[in-house]
């Protein structure tokens, strides 16, 4: 197996790879390595599907963040829309983004723009989750959860939503990233609107 092409490189030698689980949704693979000294390692890890993560902003300036039940952590936890690209067919993430919207907020977007790609726990496992900036998102009716999802939507002022990261009351890791990634933005939006201003020109075309 030669799909870590880096690793070769550095003379790490794939010696047993193995299958331990595998689903729909992910897969646990076990690989025995010779290491570049010449020891041998073992490396367990879920091989995962990517995901998508969403920052909506509605056309008054508000960021929609959802409390969400989590059963593994058995928490209620603050979240950003977000969705697995497991069961997704298409070419084009921001046809995802479009579904999750609907599936988790009810809401739909007047126009969306990547904003890159980071790895959830690059120690762990391999899932890439790719960021979204849905803009001029407008709830416009019930949300449509899957049976393992309770949610609560909560649309927030922008201020309020960054307060929610930095007081450590919001502690999910992958939101923190893309909602401080874009925080110069965020402020300015809200800086727009609480002046009566369009922020149309702000991002380049969806």
């Amino acid at each position: 197996m030669n799909d870590k092409p880096n690793g070769a490189r550095l003379g790490w030698t794939v010696l047993e790879s193995t299958t331990l689980y595998s689903d729909n949704r992910f897969s646990v693979r076990r690989d025995r390595l010779q290491l570049p000294d010449g020891n041998e390692g073992v490396y367990t890890y879920p091989v995962k599907h990517g995901a998508v993560f969403i920052l909506p902003v509605t056309p008054t300036g508000e960021l929609v963040l959802i409390r969400q039940y989590r059963y593994i952590v058995d928490a209620w936890l603050w979240e950003i829309p977000a969705g697995s690209t497991h069961d997704f067919n298409g070419g084009d993430y921001r046809d995802l983004v479009r579904r999750e919207l609907w599936e988790e907020i009810g809401g739909q977007a007047d126009a969306i723009h990547p904003l890159g790609r980071t790895f959830a726990a690059p120690g762990f496992t391999t899932i890439q989750v790719y960021g979204y900036l849905a803009l001029g998102v407008t709830l416009v009716g019930t949300n449509h959860p899957e049976n393992t999802e309770f949610i609560e939507i909560h649309p927030t002022p922008i201020p309020e939503a960054l307060d929610l990261l930095r007081t450590g009351e919001h502690t999910s890791a992958i939101d923190a990233y893309f909602v401080l990634q874009q925080e110069p933005l965020l402020r300015t939006i809200h800086s727009r609107v609480i002046h009566g201003c369009s922020f149309d020109d702000l991002v380049g075309p969806a």
